[in-house]
């Protein structure tokens, strides 16, 4: 998802790392959750960072870490879809939201205590907003190129290569 490329990003997280996101059923979430947080019953994410990344686990004349698999962010749709409506946006939205918190997560962040909450919370809320107008701009940008190529092309300035390479 362009969300979770776009919080690395913002994050200063090498753009050569590597996520794995996954969407799972209801049942394979509640198994998940289950098992890794002996909770009961489905959630909507989850996050498994790898123990690796993590300095104080390293030995110490481990080379400097590189470009890695930062984790895995585990989505349900179905939970995410339940949540949506609650919150009344669309599901696309509540999965951005919860793939912006599962990365998050993967970089340390928390919420277990009301000052990590805030703290989280807020940076997911900035992160989002700030993509989303990032990406209004970048299609109000498309939208107005293909409305000056459609005028350019009316009268016979398109140029079916394309543009022309800089000198």
């Amino acid at each position: 998802m362009s969300v979770a490329r776009y919080a690395l990003d913002a994050m200063r997280v090498s753009p050569a790392v590597e996520l794995a996101i996954t969407a799972v059923t209801l049942d394979t979430m509640s198994e998940l959750h289950e098992r890794w947080m002996d909770e009961p019953g489905p959630t909507d994410v989850m996050s498994f960072p790898m123990d690796e990344l993590v300095d104080d686990t390293r030995r110490p004349d481990a080379p400097e870490i590189g470009p890695a698999l930062l984790g895995d962010i585990v989505l349900c749709p179905a939970f995410a879809k339940d949540q949506a409506v609650k919150a009344g946006h669309a599901l696309s939205d509540e999965l951005h939201l919860l793939t912006v918190h599962g990365v998050l997560h993967l970089l340390g962040y928390d919420h277990a205590e009301p000052d990590e909450e805030r703290e989280m919370f807020a940076l997911q809320n900035k992160l989002l907003h700030d993509w989303r107008t990032r990406r209004a701009q970048v299609a109000a940008r498309e939208a107005q190129r293909r409305s000056d190529s459609r005028v350019l092309g009316t009268v016979g300035l398109d140029d079916p290569a394309g543009p022309a390479e800089p000198r």
